[in-house]
């Protein structure tokens, strides 16, 4: 009752003109991000990160979630229409919704994707109102030494997930960590790496880190892969965009069954989105009663992947808001948005910021309205964005990405640092480092520190405290498992095929 109170109170929030207007902003460039290929939500919140010194909190992630929901709707549209997903977890959807759309029955691809999403994305939304409570209430248990495991269990995890390899992913931390470390130490007093440097005393700004590492470093890595507008043959839009009566019984059980899959294993650290859409669409392809048309344009094969895209994006945002975890590049880009304005996510948050929380949380049912009124009728439009010639989108993101840092505190430091994290940002995508991590790494490792000195001044040095506390000790297990759980599974997988 008492989140179905505060949840009330946080639609009051998000009904108000200004917040509606951030948030139909959000859904807005969110599915326009999704549609263009190599565009997604975590280069486009990063490119928008100089905002923060300037928007209010609330109204900024209204935004921010908006984009990252609207990027889930807007994946589908190419992928369907032009076989070429616009993220990553579209990349399900493609199978049998290009299909569709060479069948003539593009309109019914496009509106089974949008009605799975709009019903698994409440659903995900539901569920994160009324499960985040219980896992802040327990989180609230936790003192200095549960919060540095807490912190170990997030970068080891976002070590392992992010990324196709644990060893660069585990690199690129231990630069995030090293780079956090610059700054003055707030127990001493005295400056670290800092080189003489005045701008470097309060650390490095996680906004410059990201908007240099997502957005620069993105459309330098786009723009050496000299991509063209080559993609491929748009399908047309042939017939009703309304659905029959046997393409509704057909999805509505998809759509459950893709919620299902897509929230709790979407707020799992080694989740993501396209782990259950993969589930989704095998589970559709075993139960169907029409398996015969897999592979040429089944509807379940469209309906149960978006649904279970979208109930991943509500998981994604349940470690982060009550625990801190980030487990996708874009949660993580939203946690610097969070460190941008002196917002620590954890346990903590619901109860020190809890109108911003419940605001955030009320404004992803409205958005999931406002995606479904914007998809379908705008589908011709995010089309022609197709068209648009990629070397004016990478140099555009260029110089966004230096106005907006420049204009955020009028430091040229700051926009040669920029620049200096672009090329890094690029020569990590060139290589397949993933950047995630180094931004995690970034944001917690003052934290982490902190936390760690207070346990160890607490036990009088006794670094056993973090495995002796029995929350902490099993935060560590967990860490532990995340780092050598895959290596020992690849180990026994070799036995026993051998």
């Amino acid at each position: 009752m008492e989140a179905f109170n505060a949840l009330m109170g946080g639609f009051a929030n998000a009904l108000q003109p200004t917040t509606l207007m951030w948030g139909f902003v959000g859904c807005f460039v969110g599915t326009l991000v999704g549609v263009l290929p190599g565009i997604g939500p975590a280069l486009t919140i990063a490119l928008l990160l100089p905002l923060t010194y300037h928007v209010p909190a609330t109204s900024m992630f209204v935004m921010f979630a908006g984009i990252y929901y609207g990027a889930a709707y807007g994946g589908s549209t190419t992928s369907i229409l032009l076989n070429t997903p616009g993220e990553s977890s579209a990349v399900v959807t493609a199978l049998e919704g290009n299909k569709m759309a060479r069948k003539g029955r593009a309109g019914q691809a496009l509106a089974t994707a949008a009605i799975g999403s709009f019903v698994a994305g409440t659903i995900g939304t539901l569920a994160l109102t009324f499960v985040a409570p219980w896992v802040v209430e327990a989180a609230l248990a936790f003192g200095p030494a549960e919060y540095f495991s807490l912190m170990v269990v997030s970068v080891v995890a976002v070590s392992a997930v992010l990324g196709n390899s644990m060893l660069r992913g585990l690199v690129t931390l231990g630069l995030g960590l090293m780079l956090g470390m610059v700054g003055v130490d707030l127990q001493t007093g005295q400056p670290r790496f800092t080189f003489g440097r005045p701008e470097l005393l309060d650390g490095i700004e996680v906004t410059v880190a990201a908007v240099g590492l997502f957005a620069v470093g993105e459309a330098l890595y786009l723009a050496w892969q000299g991509r063209e507008s080559k993609t491929g043959e748009v399908m047309k839009l042939t017939g009703s965009l309304w659905m029959s009566k046997s393409d509704w019984s057909r999805s509505w059980k998809p759509w459950f069954r893709g919620a299902l899959f897509g929230f709790p294993i979407g707020a799992m650290p080694a989740g993501g989105a396209e782990l259950p859409t993969l589930l989704s669409y095998y589970t559709e392809k075993k139960l169907s009663k029409h398996p015969e048309e897999f592979g040429h344009g089944a509807i379940e094969g469209v309906a149960g992947p978006e649904a279970a895209n979208n109930a991943a994006a509500a998981g994604v945002l349940m470690p982060l808001l009550t625990l801190g975890i980030p487990t996708s590049a874009t949660a993580a880009i939203m946690l610097s948005a969070f460190e941008g304005y002196g917002i620590q996510t954890g346990p903590q948050l619901f109860s020190q910021q809890g109108s911003l929380v419940w605001t955030l949380i009320a404004s992803l049912y409205i958005g999931n309205v406002i995606l479904l009124v914007l998809n379908l009728p705008l589908v011709s439009l995010w089309v022609k964005l197709l068209k648009i010639p990629p070397p004016w989108l990478y140099a555009g993101i260029i110089v966004i990405s230096t106005a907006g840092v420049y204009g955020a505190g009028n430091s040229v430091f700051n926009v040669g640092l920029l620049f200096v994290f672009g090329l890094l940002g690029y020569i990590m995508r060139r290589f397949d480092f993933p950047a995630a991590p180094l931004i995690v790494g970034l944001i917690l490792a003052p934290l982490g520190e902190q936390s760690m000195r207070q346990a160890l001044t607490i036990s009088q040095g006794e670094w056993s405290t973090f495995f002796t506390r029995p929350l902490s000790g099993s935060l560590m297990a967990i860490a532990a498992l995340l780092l050598i759980g895959p290596a020992l599974w690849r180990l026994f997988r070799a036995k026993t095929s051998s």
